[in-house]
Protein backbone atom coordinates (compact mmCIF):
# COMPACT_ATOMS: atom_id res chain seq x y z
CA UNK A 1 0.00 0.00 0.00
CA UNK A 2 1.36 3.32 -0.85
CA UNK A 3 1.08 6.30 1.51
CA UNK A 4 -0.18 9.73 0.62
CA UNK A 5 -0.82 12.17 3.59
CA UNK A 6 -3.28 15.45 2.89
CA UNK A 7 -2.41 18.80 3.53
CA UNK A 8 -4.81 21.90 2.89
CA UNK A 9 -2.51 23.02 -0.49
CA UNK A 10 0.02 19.57 -0.94
CA UNK A 11 -0.48 16.19 -1.32
CA UNK A 12 2.60 14.43 -0.20
CA UNK A 13 3.06 11.15 -2.20
CA UNK A 14 5.82 8.62 -3.20
CA UNK A 15 7.90 10.27 -5.40
CA UNK A 16 8.35 8.70 -9.04
CA UNK A 17 10.79 8.68 -12.07
CA UNK A 18 8.72 11.40 -13.98
CA UNK A 19 9.41 13.82 -11.11
CA UNK A 20 13.33 14.19 -12.15
CA UNK A 21 12.82 17.29 -14.16
CA UNK A 22 10.63 18.93 -11.08
CA UNK A 23 13.11 17.50 -8.61
CA UNK A 24 16.34 19.06 -10.73
CA UNK A 25 14.59 22.25 -10.93
CA UNK A 26 14.61 23.24 -7.34
CA UNK A 27 17.77 20.70 -6.66
CA UNK A 28 19.95 22.47 -8.61
CA UNK A 29 19.76 25.61 -7.28
CA UNK A 30 22.99 26.67 -4.80
CA UNK A 31 20.37 27.94 -2.18
CA UNK A 32 18.60 24.74 -1.18
CA UNK A 33 21.18 21.43 -1.21
CA UNK A 34 23.93 23.49 1.14
CA UNK A 35 21.83 24.84 3.79
CA UNK A 36 20.42 21.23 4.00
CA UNK A 37 23.91 19.64 3.32
CA UNK A 38 24.14 18.44 -0.09
CA UNK A 39 25.63 19.31 -3.01
CA UNK A 40 23.16 21.10 -6.09
CA UNK A 41 21.86 18.71 -8.55
CA UNK A 42 24.09 18.85 -11.54
CA UNK A 43 21.93 16.87 -14.02
CA UNK A 44 18.33 15.56 -14.32
CA UNK A 45 19.88 12.04 -14.24
CA UNK A 46 21.24 13.10 -11.03
CA UNK A 47 17.87 13.95 -9.83
CA UNK A 48 16.71 10.79 -11.11
CA UNK A 49 19.17 8.81 -9.18
CA UNK A 50 18.45 10.57 -6.15
CA UNK A 51 14.54 9.90 -6.65
CA UNK A 52 15.23 6.00 -7.27
CA UNK A 53 17.85 6.11 -3.65
CA UNK A 54 17.53 8.06 -1.19
CA UNK A 55 14.03 9.39 -1.54
CA UNK A 56 12.56 5.89 -2.57
CA UNK A 57 13.10 5.22 1.02
CA UNK A 58 10.06 5.03 3.56
CA UNK A 59 8.32 7.73 5.14
CA UNK A 60 10.14 10.49 2.29
CA UNK A 61 7.73 12.13 0.32
CA UNK A 62 7.11 14.66 -2.11
CA UNK A 63 5.69 17.52 -1.54
CA UNK A 64 2.99 18.05 -4.82
CA UNK A 65 1.48 21.08 -5.23
CA UNK A 66 -2.04 20.20 -5.21
CA UNK A 67 -3.22 22.91 -8.21
CA UNK A 68 -0.48 22.22 -10.47
CA UNK A 69 0.77 18.52 -9.43
CA UNK A 70 4.10 19.75 -9.84
CA UNK A 71 6.59 18.71 -7.33
CA UNK A 72 8.33 21.65 -5.33
CA UNK A 73 10.10 19.73 -2.30
CA UNK A 74 10.74 16.59 -0.37
CA UNK A 75 9.92 16.06 3.34
CA UNK A 76 10.15 12.71 5.46
CA UNK A 77 11.78 10.77 7.89
CA UNK A 78 15.74 10.33 7.17
CA UNK A 79 15.60 6.66 8.97
CA UNK A 80 17.78 7.81 12.34
CA UNK A 81 17.86 10.67 14.87
CA UNK A 82 20.37 12.36 16.54
CA UNK A 83 20.35 11.02 20.37
CA UNK A 84 21.50 7.42 19.10
CA UNK A 85 19.98 4.14 19.96
CA UNK A 86 16.76 4.07 21.96
CA UNK A 87 15.34 0.86 21.30
CA UNK A 88 12.71 1.72 24.27
CA UNK A 89 11.20 4.99 22.30
CA UNK A 90 10.80 4.59 19.15
CA UNK A 91 11.56 7.91 17.44
CA UNK A 92 12.77 9.27 13.45
CA UNK A 93 14.12 12.55 12.70
CA UNK A 94 12.58 14.67 9.88
CA UNK A 95 14.28 16.35 6.90
CA UNK A 96 13.19 18.13 3.98
CA UNK A 97 13.90 20.59 1.50
CA UNK A 98 11.84 23.49 -1.01
CA UNK A 99 12.32 25.16 -4.21
CA UNK A 100 13.42 28.71 -3.52
CA UNK A 101 9.82 30.01 -5.92
CA UNK A 102 8.25 28.15 -2.69
CA UNK A 103 9.72 29.71 0.36
CA UNK A 104 8.07 31.68 3.03
CA UNK A 105 4.36 30.59 1.99
CA UNK A 106 3.60 28.27 5.09
CA UNK A 107 3.79 25.24 2.52
CA UNK A 108 6.93 23.70 4.59
CA UNK A 109 5.10 24.22 8.05
CA UNK A 110 2.62 22.92 6.39
CA UNK A 111 4.25 19.64 5.03
CA UNK A 112 5.90 19.06 8.16
CA UNK A 113 2.80 19.02 10.20
CA UNK A 114 1.34 16.31 8.00
CA UNK A 115 4.42 14.25 8.39
CA UNK A 116 4.60 14.54 12.45
CA UNK A 117 0.77 13.63 12.18
CA UNK A 118 1.79 10.55 10.10
CA UNK A 119 4.44 9.42 12.07
CA UNK A 120 2.68 9.81 15.37
CA UNK A 121 -0.44 8.48 14.55
CA UNK A 122 0.43 5.59 11.95
CA UNK A 123 4.01 5.26 12.51
CA UNK A 124 3.72 4.57 16.22
CA UNK A 125 6.89 7.27 16.92
CA UNK A 126 7.34 8.61 20.25
CA UNK A 127 9.69 11.77 20.05
CA UNK A 128 10.25 13.03 16.46
CA UNK A 129 13.32 15.15 16.14
CA UNK A 130 14.35 18.04 13.80
CA UNK A 131 17.38 19.90 13.33
CA UNK A 132 18.93 22.66 11.02
CA UNK A 133 22.81 24.08 10.79
CA UNK A 134 23.97 27.23 12.39
CA UNK A 135 23.15 29.48 9.12
CA UNK A 136 19.87 27.86 7.93
CA UNK A 137 17.53 30.35 9.58
CA UNK A 138 14.58 29.58 7.42
CA UNK A 139 14.81 25.72 8.53
CA UNK A 140 14.91 26.92 12.36
CA UNK A 141 11.50 29.24 11.66
CA UNK A 142 9.52 26.23 10.33
CA UNK A 143 10.74 23.81 13.39
CA UNK A 144 9.92 26.85 15.76
CA UNK A 145 6.24 27.29 14.11
CA UNK A 146 6.33 23.17 13.96
CA UNK A 147 6.50 22.94 17.75
CA UNK A 148 9.90 21.32 18.07
CA UNK A 149 11.67 21.82 21.29
CA UNK A 150 15.15 22.55 21.35
CA UNK A 151 17.35 19.98 23.14
CA UNK A 152 20.87 20.34 21.85
CA UNK A 153 23.80 21.99 19.93
CA UNK A 154 26.90 20.24 18.88
CA UNK A 155 29.19 20.39 15.62
CA UNK A 156 28.66 17.77 13.07
CA UNK A 157 30.35 16.25 9.72
CA UNK A 158 28.25 17.11 6.88
CA UNK A 159 29.94 13.93 5.08
CA UNK A 160 28.59 15.16 1.83
CA UNK A 161 29.95 18.75 1.49
CA UNK A 162 33.33 17.65 3.28
CA UNK A 163 32.92 19.87 6.73
CA UNK A 164 31.79 20.34 9.95
CA UNK A 165 29.15 22.62 10.83
CA UNK A 166 27.50 23.50 14.23
CA UNK A 167 23.99 21.88 14.63
CA UNK A 168 21.34 22.50 16.56
CA UNK A 169 18.65 19.71 17.46
CA UNK A 170 14.93 19.82 18.24
CA UNK A 171 12.52 17.19 19.31
CA UNK A 172 8.58 16.74 19.68
CA UNK A 173 7.26 14.06 21.50
CA UNK A 174 3.99 12.32 21.04
CA UNK A 175 2.57 14.32 24.12
CA UNK A 176 3.38 17.75 23.04
CA UNK A 177 2.32 17.13 19.77
CA UNK A 178 -1.14 16.10 21.27
CA UNK A 179 -1.41 19.29 23.24
CA UNK A 180 -0.58 21.23 20.43
CA UNK A 181 -2.92 20.10 18.06
CA UNK A 182 -5.72 19.72 20.49
CA UNK A 183 -4.97 23.67 21.34
CA UNK A 184 -5.44 24.69 18.22
CA UNK A 185 -8.70 23.17 17.69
Amino acid sequence: MTTVLEASRLRLRPFRDSDAADVYTYARDPRVGPMAGWQPHKSEAESREIIRTVFSAPGVFAMELKESGKVIGSVGFVGNHPAGECPDCPDDEIGYALGTAYWGRGLMPEAVNAVLAYGFTELGLKRIWCGHYAANRRSSRVIGKCGFRYQFARPTAVELLGEVRQTYFYMQTKENWRERVSGAL
